[in-house]
């Protein structure tokens, strides 16, 4: 597949997701976050092991779409609204912080075993592999990811212990309107969107450290790997001082550190032989990235949103927040395949680059208008 077919696919489960945000928020205001997470975590891994007989282009479309309802809209509002329960009023910033340490240190470790497997099931050097003999090692990683997905589904329907007030007052569609007409909800929405779109690019990094810095597959896929271990050392490093900061003064500081990556990267002075260089900017793009994504949705308290209608709010800034999972990696697949080597890489930090000065005015626009 070329970059503009795989980031087609992504488009296809960012389009389903988009409208399983909104509904999703609803379901999380009205049923139980056990239950929920683990049918969406079960149902989520049968699309693995459907995925692992190498299917059509359509129907690995088809499988992202319903990775778009699996994932979004039985899983995301309650998992969010669940951390929120669990924070408290004091408490949003650690907790939150918490959470996405937690997500990232899953996320490389599944990634390392990823790798792991495939470099020991692949037959002999990687660089003399056939084409088919990578499909069979691949198969394996797969099977193992969606294995770990089913039996963290059991685990939570067995042993999550949150429930919601069941009678508490449930949203409803005139809530809905009303919290789309609030300013709050809906900068908290355009702070996630900005910085989403550096959450996207650490789907490129392994990209670069093969097209640019010259990287084997294995190496390049490490890198991919071994950055994600950032996310939890971000995530904790600020977990003990955002509550008292302020988690808005830190995510604008994220987004600031988001911007001298950025700019790093867009200059064109990241090129092969500069292993120290290249890991350092993505260091930097890396941490800014992932400050921020494990703060934003602590702020939900600071912009006066009903905690009865959490569920929904969460839907209504992630329908807005999430939008690059529907435009994003399409346009970075374009813009690398268009523009060869390290200028389509420049173009996409370029874009990084403006999202993270909006990002910054927006921050400071939400902090002015709370009072904060």
């Amino acid at each position: 597949m070329t970059n503009l077919e795989l980031g087609t696919l992504f488009s296809t489960y960012g389009s389903v997701a988009f409208l399983s945000y909104i509904f999703g928020g609803v379901l999380a205001d009205k049923f139980s976050p056990r239950k929920l997470l683990a049918y969406s975590l079960m149902l989520t891994s049968l699309g693995g092991f459907f995925m692992m007989s190498y299917p059509s282009y359509f129907t690995l479309q088809l499988i992202y779409a319903y990775w778009g309802f699996t994932t979004v809209f039985l899983f995301w509002a309650p998992m969010i609204k669940a951390t929120s329960i669990i924070g408290g009023l004091k408490k949003q910033g650690k907790t939150f912080s918490f959470l996405d340490a937690g997500r990232g240190i899953v996320a490389s470790s599944i990634g390392i075993i990823g790798v792991l497997i495939f470099a020991f099931v692949v037959v002999g050097d990687i660089s003399n592999s056939t084409l088919q003999e990578k499909r069979d090692a691949f198969s394996y990683v797969i099977g193992a990811s969606s294995l770990i997905v089913f039996i963290t589904g059991t685990i939570v329907y067995n042993f999550l212990n949150i429930e919601i007030d069941s009678e508490a007052k449930i949203g409803d569609f005139r809530d809905m309107k009303k919290l789309m007409k609030s300013k709050s909800v809906v900068l908290i929405g355009l702070i996630i969107l900005t910085a989403y779109m550096g959450y996207k690019i650490t789907d490129i990094y392994s990209l670069y450290a093969s097209e640019i810095m010259l990287f084997d597959e294995i190496e390049a896929a490490r890198i991919g790997a071994y950055q994600q271990y950032l996310r939890p050392l971000a995530c904790i490093s600020i977990a003990f001082f955002a509550d008292k900061s302020g988690n808005i003064n830190v995510i604008i500081g994220g987004f600031a550190i988001m911007l001298v990556g950025a700019i790093l990267f867009t200059s064109g002075i990241v090129v092969a032989g500069l292993n120290s260089l290249f890991i350092l900017s993505l260091v930097i793009v890396a941490t800014g990235t992932y400050i921020i994504r494990g703060l934003y949705f602590s702020i939900l308290k600071d912009g006066k949103i009903p905690a009865t209608l959490s569920g929904t709010a969460i839907g209504i800034v992630s329908i807005i927040g999430y939008t690059p999972d529907i435009f994003a990696t399409p346009l970075y697949g374009y813009l690398l395949d268009t523009y060869e080597g390290i200028k389509g890489h420049q173009l996409v930090y370029l874009i990084l680059a403006i999202s993270s000065l909006i990002g910054i005015y927006v921050s400071l626009k939400f902090k002015k208008i709370n009072n904060i």
